[in-house]
């Protein structure tokens, strides 16, 4: 049977998240400290990979606008094809760095302009499409902590290895794409610079923007720490991968229904209230105890991840004019890696001070003081042609 394009879409966006994700969940943390990483170095490095996102991700978009997505996520699968391998040249933490950041390179072009695709496609079902392809991309999040936790009994390099495998499953499907769109002739593109400031004059744009980057701020620091409590509570690396896999099975069940309610119901008041719940998971993990308690936080917060961000993004995509949609797209996953650059990084120097508790505290109240934010700010806006 032969695929729809939103199929193999979501065939690539599954392989490529497979990939990046394998990379980090356990294996980053624990590499960089085998690496002789301290908890300040184990939050830059986990910080690195959203940083490229930020710097890639609007410029990417902007260039699907002009030139054609399909033409984007091309050049995004040469380097989910090509960066696992760096890794398994890495023997210092600054060469992990650099392995971090090329390889958030074809992350940070990729789901951008791949929502940008789907959203184009879909209006009335725009949430549950989107939603719908985000669990396909939760679906690898959801095997690779397992696969990456059996593999780290091998050691670091099976990981990477089985993350460049993926990769190159990535770049064979995203080559093998038909042309998304109809391409849009040379005098009718919009230009980029105004592509760019239109998406920046819209204030619901921004605000769903900037609601996202809170909800990564918390989520960079629980990914980036939580391996790091699971060990010193004694559970083994299996475990902790079992953990994260458990909490995106949660995401990727149900983000498809939690992105058709929002269809329906609405977006603001879904995704405030995600964003809520989700902050008070964060701020909790260091007082549960036991597996048993780390498990029922960890699911807690794949749900509140799942109904914040199944409204948040369909939010943004009604926000913006199609012509520049994938401008808005990348300005959403820059500013959301900027908050996932600065929670792991500041959620370091948190853990410094103040131990893991400080590093988890600061992810809930950052996240609550942008959902305080963003409620003040927001108005429900009709949806963009």
């Amino acid at each position: 049977m032969k695929l729809s394009p939103f199929r193999m879409l979501c065939a690539a966006g599954l392989l490529a998240i497979l990939s990046s994700t394998m990379s980090k969940n356990p294996v980053l943390p624990l590499f960089a400290a085998h690496l002789g990483a301290g908890p300040q170095g184990i939050g830059l490095v986990g910080a690195v990979s959203p940083l490229a996102g930020v710097l890639i991700s609007i410029p990417g978009g902007l260039l699907s606008d002009a030139f054609g997505r399909r033409r984007m996520l091309a050049a995004s699968a040469l380097v989910f094809a090509s960066a696992p391998f760096a890794y398994l040249l890495v023997d210092g933490v600054w060469g992990l760095a650099l392995a971090r950041f090329y390889h958030g390179l074809a992350t940070g072009i990729f789901l951008p302009v791949a929502m940008a695709a789907v959203a184009d496609a879909h209006q009335s079902d725009r949430g549950e499409k989107m939603g719908a392809f985000s669990s396909a991309t939760l679906a690898g999040r959801f095997v690779a902590p397992l696969l990456g936790g059996l593999a780290l009994g091998l050691g670091f390099d099976a990981v990477y290895v089985l993350c460049g495998l993926a990769g190159v499953g990535v770049f064979l499907i995203s080559w093998r794409l038909p042309a998304l769109e109809e391409k849009t002739p040379h005098k009718e593109r919009p230009p980029l610079l105004q592509s760019l400031r239109e998406t920046l004059a819209s204030r619901s744009i921004l605000a769903g923007c900037a609601l996202e980057a809170g909800i990564l701020f918390a989520y960079g620091i629980f990914e980036t720490f939580l391996p790091l409590v699971s060990l010193e509570r004694g559970n083994p690396a299996w475990v902790t991968g079992a953990l994260f896999s458990a909490q995106v099975l949660a995401v990727a069940l149900t983000k498809p229904f939690f992105g058709r309610l929002s269809d329906r119901a609405g977006r603001t008041g879904q995704m405030l209230t995600g964003a809520a719940l989700l902050a008070a998971c964060c701020a909790a993990v260091p007082w549960v105890k036991g597996l048993t308690g780390l498990a029922v936080l960890a699911v807690g917060l794949g749900l509140a991840l799942s109904v914040a961000t199944a409204a948040s993004q369909a939010f943004v995509a009604d926000a913006s004019k199609r012509e520049h949609r994938g401008a808005a797209m990348g300005l959403l996953g820059s500013i959301m890696d900027i908050g996932h650059s600065t929670g792991p990084l500041l959620g370091g120097m948190a853990a410094a001070l103040a131990g893991s508790a400080g590093a988890f505290a600061l992810g809930g109240a950052v996240l609550a003081a942008c959902a305080a934010g963003v409620f003040r700010a927001t108005r429900n806006p009709r949806p963009a042609p």
